[in-house]
C-alpha cells in the first residue's frame, strides 16, 4: 500500500492528485522551483522539496532531482501528473530502480507509445518523409509531449524548413526532446479521444469518448464527454482500436488514445432541425474515417469530464492499479454530459499573449474547478498559462453547456487578462451550442467575432467611474457639498464617461446618454437604463485596471507618462519571457523587411515569434539568447526610410 506520494509536477495537476490522496489517507510531497516557492500546490502538500532554479529544464524536467526529493522526503511512490516527465521512460525506470512505486504505465509501454513516431510504426502507420507540394498541407509535430507545443501547420513548401526548426526548438524546451515528424493535415476534422484504463491482470476499460475539437493554436480550449453525434458503429470502432492499442503494449494505468475524425454525419439540432455542416467540413458527407493521432501514456488534462460522466476518480483508480488491485470486469455506466473549459491568463487585445501578475481574487461558483491558484497568488512567467479547468455536469449536453457558460460569466477573476470572454462566447455560439458544426476549424471561422468585447462594457465603465468618484469623495474629506460641481471625465478603453456631482449627494451621468445613477459607493454601483436597474460590483487594485462584474477595464491616464514614449521602429517585448534565439546571422546594420522574423521569445512554455515592425535598417539589437525580458522591454530598433537617423537613437544608451 502507498503511504506517501510525491507528485513530480506543479500547479493544477499536483493539487488535483493531492485532493484524492487526502481522501485516501495518503501523505503528500510536493516539489517546487524557486518561482513556485509559495505556490498553491506547495501549500497544500504535507511536505515539499525545493528544486533549485526556475526554468523547467533546471527543475521539473530533472528526473534525478525529483527521485532524490522522493527519497529524502520518505515518499514510497511517485505520480508524474501530465507534461514534464510524465511520458519519460527513463524517469519511470529511475523511480522503480530507487525502490519506489511508479504510478503510471510500464516504461516499455511509454517507449512504445509516448513517441508518436514509434507509436505509428507499431500500428503500421508511416509518417511522411519526403514532402512534396502534393502532400500539402502537412502538420509538423513533436514526437513527445502534447498540449499544442512543438506543432506547426505548413501550407507552402518554402515554410517547411523554418517550421521544422521552430517546432523542434519548442519541443526541446517543453519536453526535453526535440524530435519532430511530419504527417498529413486534415482540415476541419473532429478531435475525438478515448479514455482507457488497464490493470496488471489483463482488464482494459474504455471509459467513453471525449470531443476536444475546439482548439486554438493546437491547444485544446473546450472539451466534452461523451463526444456528441458520433454514429454508434464509429464509437465502437474507436473503443476497439483503443483497447487493442493498450493491449498491444501491455499497458497498465490510465491513458488516452486520440483520433482525428473526418466525415462525421450531420447532427440534429433542437427539435430535430437539420443543422447540416457546410461543404468541406468534417461532417460534409462520406463515410466517417478515424485517423490515429497518438496515445498519451498518462492522465490527460481533460480527464475531469470523464470522471463526471462515469462517476469515478481516475487518480484513485491509478493509485489502486499501481498497488496491484484488479479493476472490476466492466466500467460503470455513463450518466449525463460534462463540458470543460480551460481558463488561461492571456490577453485577446495583445494577440493572445500569455499574461503574468497577481491574481487578486479568484472564484467560480456552482461548478467543479481544478486549479493551481488561489486569491492572492502570482501567475509566473516560466510555466503554462492555464489558471484553471472549469467543469460542468448535467443530465443533458444543452444543460451542461448552459451551466458552464453561466458559471464562467459570474466568476470572479481579478488580475491578469484571461480568455474568459472567449469561453463564454464559444459556449453560446450556435455552431457549438446546437452541434451545428463541431470541428477544429471553429476558431479559424469565428475567432475575431468571439474575441470582441462582451456586451455591457459601456455600463461597466460608468460603474467604474462612479465608484472611483465615490472613493475620492470619501478620501478627500467629506461630504458631497465639498466636491466641485464641474463635469468630470474618465476613460476606460474605448468608453468615455462624463458625470458631475448632483445636489442630492449622488451623481448625474452625462455620457453615455440614457444611464441614471441610482446609488454609488466605492465597491458597488447601481445604475438604471431603459427602465432596468442593475447592480455592479467594482474592484480596483491600483494597477490601472478595474474589475466590474465580468468586465476587466483598463483606465486610460489623463496625461501620458513621458517615460512610456517609444521611438518609431522600436520593437518591444509583447510579454515577459526569455529570448531563445535570434534569426540566423542577424546583426546591427542589416536590412530587414516588414514581418521578417527577427527573434523568438519563450513565455509560459510557448514560443512566440517577434517580427520587424517595418522595412528598414536594424540600428539597435538588445536581445540575446538566454536574456530574460519584461513586457515592454526594448528588443531592437528598425530605422525606416522616412525616419531620420537621429530619431532612432537608443534612449537607454
Amino acid at each position: 500500500m502507498i503511504s506517501t506520494l510525491l507528485v513530480a509536477n506543479r500547479g493544477e495537476i499536483a493539487c488535483r492528485v493531492f485532493r484524492t490522496c487526502r481522501e485516501l489517507g495518503i501523505r503528500t510531497v510536493a516539489v517546487f522551483s524557486d518561482a513556485d516557492a509559495d505556490a498553491l500546490h506547495v501549500r497544500e502538500a504535507d511536505a515539499a522539496v525545493r528544486l533549485p532554479g526556475a526554468a523547467s529544464s533546471e527543475t521539473y524536467l530533472r528526473g534525478d532531482l525529483v527521485v532524490a526529493a522522493a527519497l529524502a522526503s520518505g515518499a514510497d511512490a511517485v505520480h508524474p501528473g501530465y507534461g514534464f516527465l510524465s511520458e519519460n521512460a527513463d524517469f519511470a525506470r529511475a523511480v522503480t530502480a530507487a525502490g519506489l512505486t511508479w504510478v503510471g504505465p510500464p516504461p516499455e509501454a511509454i517507449e512504445a507509445m509516448a513517441s508518436k513516431t514509434r507509436a505509428k510504426e507499431l500500428l503500421g502507420i508511416a509518417p511522411l518523409t519526403d514532402v512534396t507540394a502534393g502532400d500539402l498541407p502537412v502538420l509538423v509535430k513533436a514526437a513527445a509531449g502534447g498540449g499544442g507545443r512543438g506543432m506547426r501547420i505548413v501550407r507552402e513548401l518554402a515554410e517547411l524548413e523554418g517550421a521544422l526548426a521552430a517546432a523542434s526548438a519548442e519541443a526541446a524546451s517543453a519536453f526535453g526532446d526535440g524530435e519532430v515528424f511530419v504527417e498529413p493535415y486534415v482540415e476541419n476534422g473532429r478531435h475525438v479521444e478515448v479514455q482507457v484504463l488497464a490493470d496488471a491482470h489483463g482488464t482494459v476499460w474504455t471509459l467513453g469518448t471525449r470531443d476536444c475539437s475546439l482548439q486554438r493554436r493546437h491547444q485544446k480550449v473546450i472539451e466534452e464527454a461523451p463526444a456528441p453525434g458520433l454514429p454508434p458503429a464509429l464509437t465502437e470502432e474507436l473503443y476497439e482500436r483503443s483497447a487493442a492499442a493498450a493491449k498491444a503494449v501491455g499497458y497498465v494505468g490510465a491513458g488516452t488514445v486520440e483520433f482525428l475524425v473526418a466525415d462525421v454525419p450531420p447532427a440534429l439540432g433542437p427539435a430535430g432541425a437539420d443543422v447540416s455542416p457546410a461543404p468541406g467540413s468534417a461532417g460534409a458527407g462520406g463515410t466517417p474515417r478515424a485517423h490515429f493521432l497518438e496515445m498519451n501514456t498518462r492522465l490527460q488534462v481533460e480527464h475531469p469530464v470523464t470522471e463526471e460522466v462515469y462517476g469515478v476518480d481516475l487518480v484513485a483508480l491509478q493509485l489502486a492499479v499501481a498497488e496491484g488491485a484488479p479493476l472490476p470486469p466492466e466500467p460503470p455506466a455513463a450518466r449525463g454530459h460534462a463540458v470543460e473549459a480551460r481558463l488561461y491568463a492571456e490577453d485577446p487585445a495583445a494577440g493572445w499573449a500569455p499574461q503574468t501578475g497577481r491574481l487578486h481574487a479568484f472564484g467560480v461558483p456552482g461548478v467543479r474547478v481544478d486549479t493551481g491558484y488561489a486569491s492572492g497568488d502570482t501567475v509566473p512567467v516560466h510555466y503554462d498559462a492555464m489558471l484553471a479547468k472549469v467543469v460542468a455536469h448535467a443530465p443533458t449536453r444543452a444543460e451542461a453547456v448552459r451551466k458552464l457558460a453561466h458559471a464562467l460569466e459570474r466568476a470572479v477573476i481579478h488580475g491578469p487578462a484571461t480568455n474568459r470572454d472567449l469561453l463564454v462566447a464559444s459556449l453560446r455560439h450556435p455552431e457549438f451550442r446546437d452541434q451545428r458544426r463541431l470541428d477544429t476549424g471553429f476558431y479559424d471561422r469565428h475567432l475575431d467575432a468571439l474575441a470582441a468585447p462582451p456586451d455591457g462594457a459601456g455600463h461597466a465603465a460608468v460603474a467604474a467611474a462612479l465608484a472611483e468618484a465615490a472613493r475620492n469623495a470619501g478620501r478627500f474629506g467629506g461630504g458631497w457639498r465639498n466636491v466641485r460641481s464641474q463635469d468630470e471625465t474618465r476613460t476606460y478603453g474605448e468608453h468615455e464617461v462624463r458625470y458631475r456631482p448632483a445636489r442630492d449627494g449622488g451623481f448625474e451621468v452625462l455620457a453615455p446618454e440614457g444611464v441614471r445613477a441610482v446609488a454609488a459607493a466605492p465597491g458597488r454601483v447601481r445604475l438604471e437604463a431603459g427602465g432596468v436597474v442593475r447592480d455592479f460590483e467594482v474592484a480596483a487594485y491600483g494597477d490601472g485596471t478595474v474589475h466590474v462584474g465580468p468586465h476587466r477595464l483598463a483606465a486610460r491616464p489623463r496625461f501620458t507618462d513621458p517615460r512610456e514614449r517609444t521611438l518609431p521602429g522600436s520593437l518591444l517585448a509583447p510579454m515577459p519571457g526569455t529570448v531563445v534565439r535570434l534569426a540566423d546571422g542577424l546583426a546591427v546594420g542589416d536590412r530587414v523587411e516588414a514581418g521578417q522574423p527577427l527573434l523568438w521569445l519563450e513565455a509560459m512554455k510557448m514560443e512566440h515569434r517577434v517580427t520587424a515592425p517595418a522595412s528598414g535598417t536594424l540600428t539597435a539589437l538588445h536581445a540575446a539568447p538566454g536574456r530574460q525580458v519584461e513586457v515592454g522591454a526594448l528588443l531592437a530598433v528598425v530605422q525606416t526610410e522616412d525616419v531620420p537617423t537621429e530619431a532612432q537613437e537608443d534612449p537607454t544608451a
